[in-house]
């Protein structure tokens, strides 16, 4: 029973450590150039607008019944 302990122990400080330390590994340089500002091509608009109309649609459609 003792020994069970000590492997959970071991395991579970491995994978602390693992979910430390890996994802530094894989980091990208601070030299990178940064991303170029998004461009509005009116989506956000046209979503706006439709989520406005389903929102009026769905009072009048409470109001009607």
């Amino acid at each position: 029973m003792e020994m069970l302990r000590v492997q959970f122990l071991v395991m579970a400080t491995l994978a602390l450590a693992m979910a430390l330390l890996l994802p530094s590994i894989n980091a990208q340089s601070s030299a990178a150039s940064p991303a170029p500002a998004p461009t509005s091509d009116g989506v956000a608009l046209d979503q706006g607008i439709a989520y406005g109309l389903m929102v009026v649609a769905l009072l009048l459609t409470y109001i009607i019944h």
